[in-house]
């Protein structure tokens, strides 16, 4: 089996939910529910070693994609920018949740990679810290302290919303990444305060200007931890072969996303989509940018994946699929965990 180290994931989303609701995050994470994608049977049951684990502060109502018109075609406005002191409540209590994990031996929390290494040959899945939307952090980046010594070692500025450091793009399709402002002046601070602690910077869910922005402001690898091809699948939230190129050259990477609406060519919501379409668009990643630029970003727990897969439990079958389309051995090495651990390794200044 293919042990995986996956770049994006919001299981930390489910279980505070289910906490808030008076379930035992814990309990649940150990023991297993028939909820979501990933839970701890689960995880080992597909492979699943590790991964990028998201504190997201979920919009005010239930986030939906627009219906399509027509023609297929669908533009989401972007959602409300949040208040920071509630989104700071919360996202102290999804950290809580990842600490308690942590402390039950549920998964072990990592801040280095020779943590998630050792993790991994102990069989315990291998949670890394990250944020997806600062909507916590001040401009004064006070809090970002904080979260960095409780162990967050990856984020993204923003989610597809605005906030005090950037814009991010909506859930449209047909729609250019290209769709507003890139960073705030607060935004380039921040950057900079990760490239000096050592936190990694996440590209997804940022502008086509946000993405030049961060090119031109950090010493790191550029990352983009769950997007797809924008040529094959032209959702504003894929990214174009241009944002490949400079991926490539900085020796970032690009992990795969399975949400459904970012591989088919129809981009819809729509859970039969076939392994086929996850392999083309790792085919055009890795024909663009090269085998040590790709691997994977499910975003389990936060989209509509293929049935075929399922959840976490159903990892191996893309393994499968990749291996049936000719990736040798240490290919799908690299794609599942080696590109990962390489790239955390030079932004956390190992």
């Amino acid at each position: 089996m293919e042990r995986v180290f996956d770049g994006h994931n919001d299981v930390l989303l489910r279980l505070w939910r289910g906490r808030e609701g008076g379930g035992d995050p814990v309990a649940e994470f150990v023991k297993g529910t028939g909820e979501g994608h990933i839970d701890g049977p689960r995880a080992k049951a597909g492979g699943l070693a590790g991964g990028l684990c998201a504190i997201y502060i979920p919009s005010n109502g239930d986030f939906a994609l627009q219906e399509p018109d027509a023609n297929g075609h669908y533009a989401t406005p972007l959602e409300a920018p949040l208040k920071r002191q509630p989104s700071l409540d919360i996202a102290l209590d999804m950290a809580s949740v990842a600490l308690r994990l942590d402390r039950a031996g549920a998964w072990r929390l990592c801040r280095s990679t020779a943590d998630i290494r050792k993790a991994m040959d102990d069989g315990i899945f291998a949670a890394v810290m990250h944020m997806e939307g600062c909507e916590a952090i001040d401009d004064d980046l006070d809090a970002l302290e904080t979260f960095y010594a409780a162990g967050l070692r990856s984020l993204g500025p923003v989610w597809s919303r605005n906030n005090i450091f950037g814009h991010g793009v909506p859930f449209a399709y047909p729609a250019s990444p290209d769709a507003g402002p890139g960073l705030t002046e607060a935004g380039f601070e921040l950057v900079k305060a990760c490239n000096r602690l050592g936190i990694l910077v996440d590209l997804a869910h940022i502008t086509e200007k946000g993405f030049w922005d961060v090119v031109k402001t950090s010493d790191q690898p550029l990352i983009a931890s769950h997007s797809n091809v924008h040529a094959l699948t032209p959702v504003a939230r894929n990214l174009t072969d241009k944002q490949f190129d400079a991926i490539k050259e900085s020796r970032g990477l690009v992990g795969l996303n399975y949400a459904v609406t970012m591989l088919r060519d129809d981009a819809r919501d729509d859970a039969a989509t076939p392994l086929s379409d996850m392999v083309r668009h790792v085919d055009y990643m890795v024909e663009r940018m090269g085998i040590d630029c790709v691997a994977l970003g499910s975003d389990f727990d936060g989209a509509t994946i293929p049935a075929e897969i399922g959840d976490a439990s159903g990892n191996q079958k893309l393994v499968a699929a990749l291996r049936g389309a000719g990736y040798a051995d240490e290919d799908l090495a690299k794609i599942c965990r080696e590109n990962w651990l390489r790239v955390l390794a030079s932004a956390w200044h190992e």
